[in-house]
C-alpha cells in the first residue's frame, strides 16, 4: 500500500497528462460513488503509460489501469495506489490491407466512438456495441457482449504491455475467452485492439444502431448514474428476471436502489455511497442463493478498501 506522498515522489516529474492526489472517485466513476484513491493519473500515449508503469512498479506501489471507469466500484475507504485513466489514448483508425477491412483503436478510445467510426467508413460486426458504456480496453478485457455478440467474434489482434514492461501482440487464436472475461496473462495491460469488420450498407448500419440505442434507452434507468449490469448473468438464467422474480425491483439502501426499469441496475438517486452500493449487492446475492439455490457474481470490478 502506498499514501499520496510515497506516490508523488515516484511520478514527479514525469511527463505525464493532469495527476490529482487524494482524489475522490465519486468525481469520476459512472455510479458517482468512491473514496480517495492515492492518486489519479490522467495518461494521454502508449510511452506515458510506460513511463507512469515502470516508476510505480519500482517503488512497489499498486496501481490500476482504467477506462471511463463506468463498470468500476471503489470501495469508500479508496484506493492506496495509482489509479490510471487512460481515456487520452483514444486514436481510432481505419485500415484496409489483402485480409480485410479493420478499425483499430487505442485501449482509452470511448466504445461508443469507435461504433461511430465504423459507420463513417461503412463497416459492419459492431452494431452491437452501441449504447454500451466505457472504452475498448474495458470491453476487451470483459469480453462485453450484447445481443448474442461478443468482442471475442471481432477481435483480430490485442496490443498489451507485459509484466516486464514490453508492448507485446496477441492474436485472437491465441487468446482465450470467456462470458465476460478474457484470459491474459498476469500483470498485462491492454494498449489497443484490432478489429475485423466487413463492408455493409450505412443506411442498414444507421438502422440497426438506432433500434439498439432506442432499447437501451426503454429498457434501461439511463436517466439516473449506474455502472450498468451488476451481475452476470447465469447459464440459461437471466439475471435481471431473477432478480425480479424476487420482487427485489425498487429495493434500496440508502440512495441506491435496485431500479425499477431493470432489475439488474443499481442506480445513485442523489447521495449513495460505495458502501450502499455494495451493502445491496450482497442482500441480492444473499437473497437469491438462499430462495433460488444459485450464486450471482458480479460483472462491476470492484476494487479498494472498506
Amino acid at each position: 500500500m502506498a499514501g499520496k506522498n510515497k506516490i508523488k515522489e515516484a511520478l514527479r516529474n514525469v511527463i505525464a497528462g493532469k495527476i490529482l492526489y487524494d482524489e475522490p472517485m465519486s468525481r469520476h466513476t459512472s455510479l458517482n460513488v468512491g473514496g480517495n484513491a492515492g492518486a489519479l493519473v490522467f495518461v494521454k500515449s502508449e510511452d506515458q503509460l510506460v513511463e507512469v508503469v515502470r516508476r510505480l512498479r519500482e517503488k512497489k506501489i499498486n496501481y490500476f489501469p482504467a477506462g471511463n471507469l463506468t463498470n468500476i466500484i471503489v470501495r469508500d475507504g479508496g484506493y492506496r495506489g495509482a489509479i490510471m485513466l487512460m481515456t487520452g489514448m483514444k486514436e481510432i483508425r481505419y485500415e484496409y490491407t489483402e485480409g480485410g477491412d479493420f478499425i483499430s483503436a487505442q485501449a482509452g478510445a470511448a466504445l461508443a466512438k469507435v461504433v461511430i467510426r465504423s459507420v463513417s467508413d461503412e463497416l459492419t460486426g459492431l452494431e452491437f456495441c452501441a449504447g454500451i458504456p466505457g472504452s475498448v480496453g474495458g470491453a476487451v478485457w470483459m469480453n462485453a457482449g450484447a445481443y448474442g455478440k461478443e468482442m471475442k467474434d471481432v477481435i483480430k489482434t490485442v496490443f498489451l504491455l507485459d509484466a516486464a514492461g514490453e508492448k507485446k501482440i496477441m492474436n485472437r487464436e491465441e487468446i482465450s475467452f470467456g462470458y465476460r472475461k478474457t484470459e491474459f496473462p498476469a500483470d498485462t495491460i491492454i494498449l489497443g485492439a484490432q478489429f475485423k469488420l466487413k463492408k455493409g450498407e450505412r443506411a442498414k448500419i444507421k438502422k440497426k444502431i438506432s433500434e439498439i440505442l432506442q432499447w437501451r434507452q426503454k429498457k434501461h434507468p439511463l436517466e439516473f448514474p449506474n455502472a450498468g449490469s451488476i451481475f452476470k448473468n447465469l447459464p440459461m438464467q437471466i439475471a435481471g428476471k431473477l432478480i425480479e422474480d424476487m420482487g427485489m425491483k425498487g429495493v434500496n439502501v440508502g440512495d441506491a436502489q435496485i431500479s425499477s426499469k431493470h432489475a439488474n441496475f443499481i442506480v445513485n438517486r442523489g447521495k449513495a455511497t460505495a458502501s450502499d452500493v455494495l451493502e445491496l449487492i450482497a442482500l441480492i446475492q444473499a437473497k437469491a442463493e438462499k430462495e433460488k439455490g444459485v450464486n450471482l457474481e458480479p460483472e462491476v470490478v470492484i476494487v479498494g478498501e472498506d
